[in-house]
């Protein structure tokens, strides 16, 4: 599991870069793969500088969520309101599910360009060379909701543990359980539905194929996001920092792309309020 520093818990220029990627994220929390990156010495700090002028212009979040609204995959059944209530979903909590699988849809995409900048660079990748082709007059959308806080796995009984573990991504001690589900583990009648749902969507071809697609499409455009940069003032990550970068990032091109085509899913599936 990886190490996070906790929003709560920043302070001095981590809390303003932490303020910064709400903001620009348009979402009221900060992602597992910044907050890794916080409990690194001076990695976040010089990755943010790096890829700030794509995200504070926002070429970076309107190239992200452009080649994610084309990755769909076949839509999942719609799920009944009654079925939600026996599996003790209250009205008013069908409005949270559906902004829960958005706000991964929303974010996953962008960690995908962010990462995809900073693998990039620390594998040698040049800076510079083209002016930042940005849109006019943007501004972030309005930010979604708070979510309510994930479930914590030790609390939940021996069944819904079991539950929850199918949704484990990646491997050794870079494997996790990705927020969307631990978020949805307070409702584990819905969680258990999506397990066996979704299960074997996770090695389909048509999610590796609309996976890959994503990705290649990511990588093209990083690339050209990338020639518009500068270089940061700060001095690069180490060797063996840059090969941890690598490994994390890795990991994150496998769970961001379920989570773009798997949130979405989920949100198409439960009923309009």
């Amino acid at each position: 599991m990886l190490t996070e520093l906790a929003e709560a818990d920043a302070t001095g220029e981590i809390a303003e870069i932490f303020a910064e990627i709400r903001h620009f994220y348009a979402t009221p929390y900060v992602s597992s793969i910044h907050r890794h990156l916080a409990t690194r010495p001076g990695v976040l700090e010089w990755a943010w500088e790096l890829v700030a002028p794509a995200f504070r212009s926002g070429v970076a979040q309107e190239t992200g969520w452009r080649i994610a609204a084309d990755a769909a995959l076949t839509p999942l059944s719609p799920i009944p309101v009654d079925a939600l209530a026996v599996w003790g979903v209250a009205p008013s909590d069908i409005g949270t599910i559906r902004q829960i699988a958005e706000s991964f849809t929303r974010v996953s995409p962008l960690n995908l360009v962010f990462g995809g900048i900073v693998k990039d660079v620390v594998t040698g990748a040049p800076l510079g060379g083209q002016p930042l082709a940005v849109p006019r007059n943007w501004s972030p959308p309005a930010s979604l909701a708070p979510p309510p806080a994930m479930v914590d796995p030790a609390r939940l009984a021996d069944a819904e543990q079991r539950v929850l573990e199918r949704f484990r991504s990646g491997t050794g001690n870079t494997a996790f359980v990705p927020g969307l589900y631990r978020m949805l583990a307070r409702w584990p009648g819905l969680l258990a539905h999506l397990a066996v749902e979704l299960g074997p969507r996770f090695d389909s071809t048509e999610k590796a194929s609309t996976a890959e697609r994503l990705i290649a499409e990511i990588d093209a455009a990083v690339a050209g996001i990338r020639a518009g940069l500068p270089s940061p003032k700060r001095a690069p990550p180490s060797e063996d920092e840059a090969s941890h970068l690598v490994r994390m990032i890795d990991g994150y091109r496998v769970t961001s792309p379920e989570m773009i085509l798997f949130g979405r899913l989920i949100r198409e599936a439960v009923p309009a309020e």
